[in-house]
């Protein structure tokens, strides 16, 4: 089984791109950020035709989350419970994977501006809310992925320039501490779990060359729960879709389960 996730950027400027990539690589789900669309102007019929049905949690101009399947997704959840947002952020749903039903939960999480300022403020109860909610659904759904665009560099491996950027928006001390207060609740990066290469991002900066020079971050990522740590055969970047004409700024992130 595999499992995807790719801040999109616009699904309206990138159905295309999105449909061409899982006809190369037709994963079992594909979750999606950043629609940038209501739920009323999202394409089903063409993702439908292509093999997918989709919950969606749609958002004008801003935000929006998707998860695309090829088999049904039940038990939709739709922003953090109990965190009151007006933002479309979170959709969770439980999907049938190999070995029983998987819960996912697909985040777009909030980028925070810069420190010191209201908008990172949001940033740290949003994580807070993010954790004390996860909790609870671990305890229910022990076979559980959170996966999504972070905002958060969690190492310094993971920046371009760890020392430049030290302290500044996706590099801060706190944000690194809520993303290992996830992995503490019982969760692993996948990706980690691999020998990787050296300066492997999944976001590039669309200003100066930020792709041609390798000046990117890994800031989406893909956490497992210790009961699906031991079905996780691979994780990758793939670079690919930031080559094409007019790309989305990230790369989708994949992870096979055995």
């Amino acid at each position: 089984m595999k499992l995807a996730t790719w801040n999109i950027n616009s699904l309206t400027a990138r159905l295309q791109h999105v449909l061409d990539w899982l006809a190369a690589n037709p994963v079992d789900v594909l979750c999606l950020q950043e629609l940038k669309l209501t739920d009323d102007k999202f394409p089903h019929e063409p993702l439908r035709a292509a093999g997918y049905e989709a919950a969606t949690f749609g958002q004008r101009t801003y935000n929006g989350v998707a998860v695309l399947s090829r088999t049904p997704v039940r038990d939709v959840v739709r922003n953090i419970p109990g965190f009151e947002d007006e933002h479309a952020r979170v959709i969770a749903a439980t999907v049938d994977g190999p070995g029983g039903p998987i819960r996912l939960v697909n985040g777009y999480f909030v980028n925070g501006q810069e420190p010191g300022s209201p908008k990172f403020d949001y940033k740290m109860r949003w994580l807070e809310g993010l954790q004390r909610w996860l909790r609870d659904e671990l305890a229910a759904h022990p076979r559980l992925v959170l996966l999504g665009d972070f905002n958060i560099a969690p190492e310094d491996r993971d920046s371009y320039d760890p020392e430049g950027l030290r302290e500044t928006i996706h590099h801060t001390t706190a944000e690194r501490e809520h993303f290992r207060a996830l992995l503490q609740l019982g969760l692993v990066d996948s990706f980690r779990l691999f020998e990787q290469p050296e300066k492997s991002f999944s976001w590039w900066d669309y200003r100066m060359l930020g792709y041609q020079k390798n000046r990117g971050l890994r800031i989406d990522h893909i956490l497992v729960s210790e009961a699906l740590r031991p079905q996780v055969s691979a994780c990758t970047i793939d670079r690919a879709p930031r080559k094409w004409p007019k790309p989305s700024d990230h790369a989708p992130v994949i992870l096979t389960l055995d």
